[in-house]
């Protein structure tokens, strides 16, 4: 989504994270990228028809529904690196138990994780402090410095990408259960991370400022 002309406050968003892309890679300082997506849990109604010699496998268009589950996806652009885990819910507590993972698990030598994301209501200090005792709860915080995507701006999150790469080679059929999904993604994040794949992030603050012309205010009036 494009937000309206002349617009302050999303431009300002889009240059912070811009610059944050521009970094050189530092293991000490790593940039990482959050985002989530919902999951339905479908199964079929009735039996496919497997393929045969001549003849693609045919899936009746009728589906049993089996309620949502969530996927958080974690990736390090630089390093080509990706964590995905999925939830039945994304509460608070989802996301802050997700936060303190990366922190104690993923970067645990880390000396300041920025971590891109949007403004989700649950991305918040809050959420923390509903989980976890107010010392653990500013310790995990300050392990953060958190940078967020404006408004209309989830296209400048890198792990949004990563998210349509895992739909389309992994999650682009029915899949009934939870635990059926958490394998698939397993294996497909096992298999993505073994290869290093990265993304060729090239846009730029000089090319947005071009492009997307509009979007600045103008100070003459």
């Amino acid at each position: 989504m494009i937000p309206p002309d002349k617009n302050s406050a999303f431009v300002a968003s889009m240059e912070e994270v811009l610059d944050v892309y521009k970094r050189p890679y530092d293991e000490s300082r790593p940039v990482v990228c959050m985002d989530e997506s919902p999951k339905q849990l479908i199964s079929d109604a009735r039996k496919s028809v497997p393929m045969a010699s001549g003849r693609e496998t045919r899936v009746d268009y009728e589906y049993i529904r089996h309620g949502m589950v969530n996927i958080f996806m974690v990736n390090e652009p630089l390093k080509g690196k990706r964590m995905v885990e999925v939830t039945h819910f994304k509460k608070k507590q989802d996301w802050a138990k997700l936060i303190k993972r990366i922190a104690d698990q993923l970067y645990p030598n880390a000396e300041k994780i920025t971590l891109v994301m949007d403004n989700f209501k649950t991305h918040a200090a809050s959420s923390l402090y509903e989980t976890f005792e107010p010392q653990e709860a500013k310790r995990i915080w300050d392990r953060f410095e958190f940078v967020f995507t404006p408004k209309h701006g989830s296209w400048l999150n890198m792990a949004e990408i990563e998210l349509h790469v895992l739909n389309g080679q992994c999650l682009s059929r029915h899949m009934s259960s939870m635990d059926e999904i958490t394998r698939e993604i397993a294996a497909w994040q096992n298999d993505r991370n073994n290869k290093n794949s990265k993304i060729n992030w090239q846009f730029t603050t000089k090319e947005s400022r071009i492009k997307l012309r509009r979007l600045y205010p103008s100070i003459y009036g």
